[in-house]
């Protein structure tokens, strides 16, 4: 039912669930610090607490969403995030 996973070392951490209502999604949780995420399918992705700097696939410019904020991310792609404190998320897998 849950599924764990951990990467960079640890500083990013995640829990993996299904959902009745929101389907597959992972909760997780990233430490300070610059990370480059792989995707395989489009992802739905909303910063919990904190705030992420991110650059999307196709992009030239770095944006900054805080908590509430959501942005998408699509298939076979991947992202660059800038962390600049612990910040967490829900990824819903499209």
């Amino acid at each position: 039912m849950l599924n764990t996973s951990e990467y960079f070392d640890g500083k990013v951490k995640s829990i993996g669930f299904d959902s009745v209502t929101i389907g597959r999604a992972s909760v997780g949780v990233m430490a300070e610090g610059e990370y480059t995420f792989g995707t395989n399918q489009p992802e739905e992705m909303t910063v919990v607490s904190g705030a992420l700097k991110v650059l999307l696939p196709g992009e030239t410019e770095w944006k900054w969403y805080e908590a509430g904020a959501v942005f998408s991310v699509p298939g076979q792609s991947e992202f660059h995030l800038q962390v600049a404190e612990p910040s967490s998320y829900l990824c819903r897998y499209l």
